[in-house]
């Protein structure tokens, strides 16, 4: 009994903190750019790999560990960015990185680019041809026989979506604690070969001295990106919709991400009953609205949203749904 009454103070203390945390800021963080160490890049691997994808992907990874933000799958971007056929060359770009924020409905977007990639001497001899090949075995073949550490750099820019403007910036350097060949390890090698996948986040990348020094450089992005989640301006959408399609409890509306709306958005369900106009100029000034209830959003793409309905009224095409 005694332990009950001691434990209820903590646990009342816990509900209040729990209540009082602000909601986290949602983000979306797009494949990096590499073009400046593109080069660099095909002489290492003797093909063409997107080590972009691959950090952005690393650094979802050490936010979603860190907890400070809600971050949008990487396939909701992907789709967003074939829809609006936004290329490679947009990566970089804030004006372009705002513009798909607001697709996606997210806080602010994460874009960044890659600065440097590979040894910190650039007097060995690289060679060996396809990564396939002896090329792709680590401390092996072509790719090198001198002894160095390996160096990578990234930047990030942190960008709001509703302005364009640039909230926050991060950059980070890594270096290998040893030196090695290129790829370091001893005579391991990891899938993808010539032309494939460069899977980043695998351990046989990770043992090696360049997954060291990425991975440093990733942290040190992750960590002050982390840093600047509690300084983020608060960020909310208002907008409004119609019910497009009644199935049940399963509605169907004319809004989308491209209106802001996202996945758990809570939208009220309204009805019209009249409209109030200015006896002057016959313009709606006040529309008297009965409550339907409330849709839960399920799915979003760019133009449209699903989601579960609940109410004491039965929704029906042409109802108003706005946010709350």
């Amino acid at each position: 009994m005694k332990q009950f009454f001691i434990g209820i103070p903590v646990l009342f203390s816990f509900l209040l903190t729990a209540q009082s945390q602000p909601p986290k800021k949602r983000i979306a963080i797009v494949d990096f750019d590499y073009a400046t160490v593109q080069s660099d890049i095909s002489a290492i691997f003797g093909v063409r790999q997107d080590v972009g994808k691959g950090i952005a992907d690393l650094l979802v990874d050490k936010l979603v560990t860190g907890g400070r933000y809600s971050i949008i799958e990487r396939k909701a971007i992907d789709k967003i960015m074939a829809e609006q056929n936004f290329s490679n060359s947009d990566r970089a770009d804030p004006n372009s990185a705002a513009k798909l924020g607001r697709l996606l409905g997210v806080d602010a977007i994460v874009i960044g680019s890659i600065t440097q990639f590979g040894r910190d001497d650039k007097s060995t001899t690289i060679g060996g041809g396809a990564f396939g090949g002896l090329a792709g075995r680590y401390g092996l073949g072509g790719v090198g026989q001198r002894k160095a550490k390996a160096v990578v750099g990234i930047s990030a820019r942190m960008v709001s979506t509703d302005t364009g403007e640039i909230l926050a910036v991060a950059s980070g350097k890594g270096e290998s604690d040893r030196s090695g060949t290129l790829l370091g390890g001893a005579g391991a090698s990891y899938g993808g070969g010539g032309g494939g996948f460069l899977d980043m986040s695998s351990k046989n990348f990770g043992d090696t001295i360049l997954g060291e020094a990425v991975n440093k450089a990733v942290g040190d992005v992750a960590m002050r990106l982390e840093h600047e989640a509690s300084h983020l301006p608060a960020h909310f959408i208002n907008f409004s919709g119609l019910v497009a399609d009644v199935s049940g409890d399963t509605l169907v509306l004319n809004i989308g991400a491209g209106a802001g709306v996202k996945v758990g958005d809570r939208l009220a369900v309204k009805r019209s009953k009249r409209e109030i106009k200015d006896p002057a100029t016959g313009k709606v000034i006040r529309r008297i609205e009965d409550n339907v209830g409330e849709i839960v959003i399920t799915e979003v793409d760019a133009s449209s949203s699903v989601g579960k309905f609940a109410g004491a009224m039965m929704p029906s095409v042409g109802d108003s749904v706005t946010s709350q």
